[in-house]
């Protein structure tokens, strides 16, 4: 886990960091995207907030636990991206590491309707108008582009623009901005294949039942380059609208929505989180952009 003694040793590069960093988060707008003013520091009581059980942090994602946003499927490790990023916003809510507890929680239930059994959840959630009928979103913590990916000698392998990808069969992992990226922004001719997770997506490319799937960029990355055989990025989609930002999920009107998106924010401006983006997703970049 990246520390508080951690940050502090970094604390004097992160303005650096941030400049260096190819998505960083502090360049990634107003905080309102994500969440409502920040309240003040007497509506945060550290370590005492109306969490799911007193004194505890409760925090949820999904199983399996994806490279590079966490390691070795063990969230509690404090290691990837989003792993360190819910222990950062845990510490700056008065919760440390030994008074964190994880807890598994599919995609899908996490941003449905209904009471949650986390205090926030981390699971790569991008902030959409519709979600956030259902849940509550804190501040953004990364900017994130989707991005398709393919193996050497599939007929989409060498493509260049969407249009080359009008007639692929192509899959992405159910209810994700994935799925909504090649129904949207593709339009492909034949209708995509959804899977229960990124897992089953990439099986079903590599059994040649489908020509591509589409995942985000970190993602696409790791894929291809620790997972499949001869993998390859054909490239980035463009971003329609609104950039896509990752935020975490809260249980709608919780109480504790303010407080995590302050924690939020406060890792962006000093820039711990470009720090953490830096260590854990470095060399996500330069993928081709499709148009």
């Amino acid at each position: 886990m990246v520390s508080r003694y951690t940050i502090a040793a970094v604390g004097g590069a992160a303005v650096l960091l941030t400049t260096l960093a190819g998505c960083a988060p502090a360049d990634e707008g107003s905080p309102s995207a994500g969440a409502s003013a920040s309240p003040s520091g007497s509506a945060c009581p550290a370590g005492a907030l109306d969490t799911q059980t007193a004194g505890k942090l409760t925090i949820g994602t999904d199983n399996p636990a994806y490279e590079p946003w966490f390691s070795d499927n063990k969230p509690s490790n404090g290691k990837g991206f989003e792993s360190a990023v819910a222990y950062q916003v845990a510490e700056r809510l008065g919760y440390p590491a030994q008074n964190v507890v994880w807890t598994q929680v599919t995609f899908s239930n996490a941003i449905a309707p209904g009471p949650k059994t986390f205090d926030f959840n981390i699971n790569q959630f991008s902030i959409t108008p519709e979600r956030r009928k259902a849940v509550d979103f804190s501040s953004p913590y990364y900017l994130v582009r989707q991005t398709v990916i393919t193996t050497k000698g599939s007929k989409i392998a060498s493509a260049k623009s969407l249009a080359d990808l009008k007639s692929a069969k192509l899959g992405a992992q159910v209810g994700t901005t994935s799925y909504q990226a090649i129904t949207e922004v593709i339009k492909p001719d034949t209708k995509p294949l959804v899977y229960n997770n990124n897992d089953d997506a990439k099986a079903a490319l590599e059994n040649g039942q489908v020509d591509g799937i589409v995942v985000d960029l970190p993602t696409a990355f790791y894929m291809t380059g620790a997972e499949l055989d001869d993998g390859v990025i054909v490239g980035q989609l463009p971003q329609v609208g609104v950039p896509e930002q990752f935020g975490l999920v809260l249980d709608l009107e919780s109480p504790l929505t303010g407080c995590v998106s302050q924690a939020v924010d406060q890792l962006r401006q000093d820039g711990t989180l470009a720090v953490l983006e830096k260590q854990w997703l470095a060399g996500t970049n330069g993928a081709p952009e499709l148009s």
